[in-house]
């Protein structure tokens, strides 16, 4: 079993956005403002997004750094989150904050080791090519606080104390009502709002998959015991304990002496509604432990389980969903916030140039096409880390059959490397195996010296390196939206689980970071990808 499951990852079902059904009625709290602004019937933003967890953070920075008027409508009245919730970033997630240079940011506060496991078998990426070839321990309360304090330094409009209670689509935007009765204009609205999204269900976007078989309480409590730390199996299923304050040295996880501790416990019953009590916690501590330790003092009590579903559609006309809106699923891995923030990256930049008029609407359609596939394999992923989490004699040999597995050297790097989000493929059609893959962030020599690919990425901005393996490649009528760079790189090309792979004469790279040209020595197929994924041709 995964650690990200019993220290990091764990979240709250369904609530990343923290505007989940269950949240307390808008009508009992102040009208929601930003620095004494109510929104109303006049307040217009180019872009809404319901939901400032990380996915919804995300996505206003992608979309203010392309010079979008954007507003976030959050149900909380300040950005403080209760508690730590989940626990870290994964390589990918990384490199994407590396692509708009604010890694550091996390890095400097995380804590670096190799998280990455299924079937209880931890999967190192110590050898993978990237600059970031592990898993990151930071709470997720450190990532919202830094995600915001980057959003906020990029001007973007926070109505708190806000949440959306209903919506009007037409031919020009979206009315976004809400709870206290003033409304919001925007040409598109987000939804970030977690799993019980009420703009999904406001747009009427279905939401199949599969109910929940198992269930889990989680909490962050004082004990006046100190319970046994780390992950236990019993006849009940897996529970752990661990304290929010540890450091990790030489890849082991050591514990403070004293502070909040974190818990989770399987549930004897599937199904139980409402919001969980510290009775009910302490209830299941005697029940899977024999005693309570102590409980008291909790800071926060959720319940989780493993149902798992999917939106039918991740765009409903002029409304779109990201993160948990769109997909649900079991904790393990800690796969869900690091597929939200994904969504974001991938959806920001096509939403700013159809909001521009650069592309048609139509372009909006590659997201649902392109990140759908993506989560599908997450929910089959987590199904089956679930699946092998049960404690029967069967389950037990097959889970150990597959750690035989993953013990060889093929298996072991196509898993690491898809569990990491490092192997995503988009179908931007057949080609050099770069084509729809992310761009390593090589090390390049350019006009003005030594250049990161990454670094050319950090405004959002497309770029095609020319290597100069053939006559310069003009883009002349996409030099306003395409930034242009002849580059040299003398090293091997690389990718994760493939291995090296031949060295393109020049490549198109989306502000997502992800190929979606690659030359062969001549400009074959460049003018058609300028324009299917950066507007037509520019003939003023």
């Amino acid at each position: 079993m995964s650690m990200w499951l019993s220290k990091w990852a764990v979240r709250e079902q369904g609530r990343e956005g923290r505007s989940g059904e269950a949240a307390t009625d808008i009508h009992d709290r102040e009208a929601c403002a930003h620095d004494g602004r109510e929104p109303n019937a006049a307040s217009g933003h180019a872009v809404v997004i319901a939901g400032s967890g990380p996915t919804g953070l995300m996505l206003a920075g992608e979309l203010a750094l392309a010079g979008i008027d954007v507003a976030i409508v959050e149900r909380r009245a300040t950005q403080e989150l209760a508690g730590s919730r989940a626990g870290g970033l994964h390589a990918r997630t990384l490199e994407v904050l590396d692509q708009r240079g604010i890694v550091d940011r996390f890095l400097v506060e995380g804590q670096v080791a190799q998280v990455t496991g299924f079937a209880g078998v931890m999967l190192d990426l110590g050898g993978f090519p990237t600059r970031h070839p592990y898993g990151l321990g930071l709470w997720q309360n450190h990532i919202e606080r830094i995600l915001a304090d980057w959003v906020d330094g990029l001007g973007v409009t926070v109505y708190r104390g806000c949440e959306v209670s209903d919506l009007v689509q037409d031919e020009a935007g979206v009315e976004v009502a809400l709870f206290d009765g003033t409304s919001l204009r925007a040409q598109y609205l987000v939804g970030c709002d977690g799993g019980r999204s009420r703009v999904r269900k406001a747009a009427g976007i279905d939401f199949p998959g599969w109910d929940a078989t198992t269930s889990h309480l989680i909490a962050e409590v004082e004990m006046a015991q100190t319970p046994p730390l780390g992950i236990h199996r019993s006849g009940f299923g897996i529970h752990s304990f661990g304290r929010v304050d540890y450091e990790i040295r030489n890849g082991e996880v050591i514990y403070g002496d004293t502070g909040p501790v974190r818990v989770m416990l399987t549930e004897a019953q599937v199904g139980a509604v409402g919001e969980p009590t510290l009775e009910d916690l302490r209830a299941a501590l005697i029940a899977v432990c024999g005693s309570d330790y102590g409980v008291h003092s909790p800071v926060w009590i959720s319940r989780f389980t493993d149902a798992t579903r999917q939106a039918a559609a991740y765009r409903e006309r002029r409304v779109l969903l990201a993160g948990d809106a769109a997909h649900v699923h079991a904790p393990d891995g800690g796969q869900g916030l690091q597929l939200g923030m994904q969504d974001a990256v991938n959806l920001g930049w096509k939403l700013a140039q159809v909001v521009k008029g650069i592309s048609q609407e139509s372009l909006l359609d590659s997201y649902h096409a392109e990140r759908h596939p993506v989560a599908a394999r997450v929910l089959r992923t987590t199904m089956a880390s679930i699946a092998l989490r049960r404690g029967d004699e069967r389950t037990t040999a097959l889970r150990e059959t597959v750690a035989e597995l993953l013990g060889m050297d093929e298996p072991r790097r196509r898993f690491a490397a898809m569990l990491s989000g490092l192997d995503v493929r988009y179908g931007l059609g057949e080609g050099h195996p770069l084509l729809g893959r992310r761009m390593p962030d090589l090390d390049l020599f350019v006009a003005g010296g030594p250049m990161r690919v990454y670094a050319l990425l950090h405004g959002a901005r497309p770029v095609l390196l020319d290597f100069g393996a053939s006559d310069a490649v003009d883009i002349g009528p996409w030099a306003d939206r395409v930034r242009a760079i002849e580059a040299r790189y003398d090293g091997v090309w690389e990718l994760p689980a493939l291995g090296a792979v031949t060295a393109p004469t020049a490549v198109l790279i989306r502000p997502d970071g992800y190929v979606a040209w690659v030359g062969d020595g001549s400009d074959a197929g460049l003018n058609e990808a300028l324009n299917e994924w950066f507007g037509g041709a520019n003939t003023a």
